[in-house]
């Protein structure tokens, strides 16, 4: 595949991902809104297109025609640069994960996902894939804490400062979370992290590899980090009005919300692909006969339907359980995750010296 080749398909993938992504966004917030609105024992939005599935095109539409309001007191190049932060750096961790197989494609090669390449004997992608994201989510706080500061406002800075004491909290208890994965599958790459687990149910790490505790880990640590119940410290509407977006509005808000979305899924891609086989089918082992075309959509098919369970898990939790306190949120990371985590690796670590 030639470098023109190779930019021509990066493009088309870019774009179709990210039309993908933000079609996705705007129904998981409808799908969260009609979910907890049954839990809470209410219908939700069903006015606008039949079952209110035009809802969130009516909320888009809300966002870039509504009033956009700067308040006089905010350092406005922060203020406005704040909420573009947070959203590029939230769409720009989906370039790296892989959705499945590679395809062909008018005689070449494509893999599914936006950094790889064919390079004649296989697929290249970027082998520290998972170390990238892993460093492109941790300063996505910087969007979060510039957007608290600059709006010159008491809640939003308190905020900001929560949800920066958050993440330091728990990034710690997340990246270590996933050594065990790592130490049994050997490699950064999530292609490879995905391959070491084919072949069966088994041998996904969740499962065979007894990596429930460290899936556990980092599924907590990942719901801190993107803010969501029962971790939402950082906006507290009961404590903070909004919290770090309290002075936002019009897209800027839109903005906000479209990165915290982006960022859930992009926690529901990682544990599907850590934890869960990635793109292989729970009944891969049985050698099912099926046509050529199933065969080349199953992995994508397999794969958005995890990714879909881990976003209504998302949604379950918030529509279940309440928000913790500022101490017991920053205690449950230092005393009980952290040491959890340094746990699962020595034991992991023990298991494999002792098999090799």
């Amino acid at each position: 595949m030639s470098l023109t080749t190779y930019i021509i398909f990066a493009i088309i993938k870019l774009a179709i991902v990210l039309f993908v992504l933000l079609t996705a966004v705007a129904y998981i917030v409808l799908l969260e809104r009609k979910v907890v609105a049954r839990m809470q024992n209410r219908w939700g939005p069903n006015r606008v297109g039949p079952f209110g599935l035009l809802q969130p095109l009516a909320d888009g539409a809300k966002f870039i025609f509504k009033e956009d309001i700067i308040p006089d007191s905010v350092y406005k190049p922060l203020y406005i640069a704040a909420p573009m932060i947070a959203l590029i750096l939230a769409l720009t961790s989906i370039s790296l994960i892989p959705f499945g197989e590679n395809w062909k494609i008018a005689g070449y090669h494509v893999p599914l996902e936006i950094t790889a390449f064919w390079n004649g004997n296989g697929i290249q992608d970027i082998n520290i894939g998972l170390l990238i994201i892993l460093g492109i989510t941790s300063i996505g706080v910087y969007g979060v804490a510039l957007s608290g500061w600059s709006s010159n406002s008491k809640y939003s800075l308190l905020g900001s400062l929560r949800a920066s004491a958050q993440l330091m909290s728990y990034e710690l208890s997340l990246g270590l979370s996933l050594v065990g994965v790592l130490l049994i599958s050997g490699s950064l790459s999530l292609r490879q992290i995905v391959d070491s687990q084919g072949g069966s149910i088994v041998n996904w790490n969740f499962f065979g590899r007894l990596q429930f505790i460290a899936f556990f880990i980092y599924i907590m640590a990942a719901y801190a980090e993107t803010n969501r119940i029962p971790f939402d410290l950082p906006e507290a509407e009961t404590e903070l009005v909004a919290g770090y977006h309290t002075e936002y509005s019009s897209m800027k808000f839109a903005m906000f919300f479209m990165a915290e979305y982006c960022n859930m899924v992009t926690v529901a891609c990682l544990a599907t692909i850590l934890f869960f086989g990635g793109w292989h089918s729970p009944f891969e082992a049985l050698h099912i006969a099926a046509p050529a075309l199933w065969i080349a959509i199953s992995p994508v098919f397999w794969f958005v339907v995890k990714v879909f369970f881990f976003i209504f898990l998302y949604i379950w939790i918030r529509g279940t359980l309440p928000r913790f306190r500022y101490d017991q949120l920053m205690a449950f990371g230092w005393k009980f995750l952290l040491p959890l985590s340094i746990a699962n690796i020595i034991v992991t670590s023990l298991v494999l010296a002792l098999r090799s």
